[in-house]
C-alpha cells in the first residue's frame, strides 16, 4: 500500500500575510499555517519564497530551520524559482522523515534544478512541459522522457522524479481535462511517480464551487494513478475525496473512522 501524499500548500508568498511574514521573519504567521496542514494529513510542506527578489536572501534555510525545528523535522518542498536558495536550503535540510523536493523543474531553461536534485539526492517535481503548457500528451510524453533521460545520466533515481501532469484551468480549458487525465494513466502505466498543483483546475471559479470541482478533479486523478498532489489539506471535500479514494483503491486499510484518522 502506498498512500497518496498530499503536499500542502498554503504557506506561499503570493498570500500578503505570508509574504510580510517572511519579509519580516515573522515566525507566528507561518508556523499557524504549518500546523493547520499537518493537522489535517498533510505529509510534506510547501514553501514557496517565490522569485528573486531583495530581502529574500536566506529565506529558503530560515523557513526549513523554522518549520523542522518546530515539527519534527517535517518533510519539506523548496519552491523557489530562485536556485541559490533551493541550494542553500538543502545544506540544512534534515533528512530524517523525507527526502526534500525540489520544486521545479522541467524540460526548458528550468532542466537545471534535476541538475540541482540529483546532486543533492534530493527528489524533484518535473513539469511536462517546455515553454508553457504542453500542447497535447504527445508533448507531454516527449518532455518527460527528456528529463527522464536527463536525470537518469545524473544518477537521479527515476522514482525521485516526480512527473507533473500540468493541470490546466477548467475555465477557458474544459476540453483539456480529459487530456491531462490520460496523461495520468500513461505515466502510472510507465511506473513513474506523479505530482502537480491540483488547485490551478478550479483557478477562476467562484469560491464555493472551488472545493466541489477540486474534490471531483482529485478523486478522479487518483483513480487515474496520480501518486501526490500540491493541495490545500485543509479543503474538508478535497481532504475526504483524497482518503476515500486511498481506501477505494486499496491505499489505505479502511476503519469507519478513516476520515479522522
Amino acid at each position: 500500500m502506498a498512500k497518496f501524499i498530499m503536499i500542502g500548500e498554503n504557506i506561499h508568498c503570493i498570500a500578503p500575510s505570508i509574504r510580510k511574514a517572511m519579509d519580516e521573519r515573522d515566525e507566528g504567521p507561518i508556523l499557524e499555517r504549518a500546523k493547520k496542514q499537518l493537522d489535517a494529513g498533510a505529509t510534506y510542506l510547501d514553501f514557496n519564497i517565490g522569485p528573486k527578489r531583495k530581502g529574500s536572501e536566506g529565506l529558503m534555510s530560515w523557513g526549513i530551520k523554522l518549520l523542522q525545528s518546530h515539527f519534527d523535522n517535517v518533510p519539506i518542498a523548496l519552491d523557489t524559482a530562485d536556485i541559490d536558495e533551493i541550494e542553500s536550503g538543502i545544506k540544512v535540510y534534515n533528512r530524517s522523515k523525507g527526502k526534500p523536493i525540489v520544486n521545479s523543474a522541467d524540460a526548458g531553461e528550468r532542466k537545471k534544478y534535476i541538475d540541482v536534485a540529483a546532486a543533492n539526492e534530493a527528489i524533484v517535481i518535473a513539469l511536462c512541459s517546455k515553454e508553457g503548457v504542453a500542447s497535447d500528451n504527445d508533448e507531454r510524453e516527449a518532455c518527460c522522457l527528456e528529463m527522464l533521460e536527463h536525470g537518469m545520466g545524473l544518477g537521479l533515481d527515476a522514482q525521485d522524479i516526480w512527473f507533473d501532469p500540468c493541470f490546466v484551468v477548467i475555465k477557458g480549458m474544459q476540453e483539456k481535462q480529459k487530456e491531462v487525465l490520460g496523461f495520468i494513466r500513461w505515466l502510472a502505466e510507465q511506473g513513474f511517480a506523479s505530482s502537480g498543483g491540483l488547485s490551478n483546475v478550479s483557478n477562476g471559479m467562484p469560491k464555493e464551487l472551488r472545493p466541489i470541482v477540486n474534490s471531483h478533479m482529485i478523486a478522479m486523478s487518483i483513480a487515474a494513478g496520480l501518486t501526490s498532489a500540491i493541495v490545500n489539506p485543509c479543503e474538508e471535500a478535497l481532504n475526504k475525496a483524497i482518503k476515500t479514494s486511498d481506501i477505494i483503491m486499496n491505499n489505505s486499510l479502511y476503519a469507519d473512522s478513516f476520515l479522522e484518522l
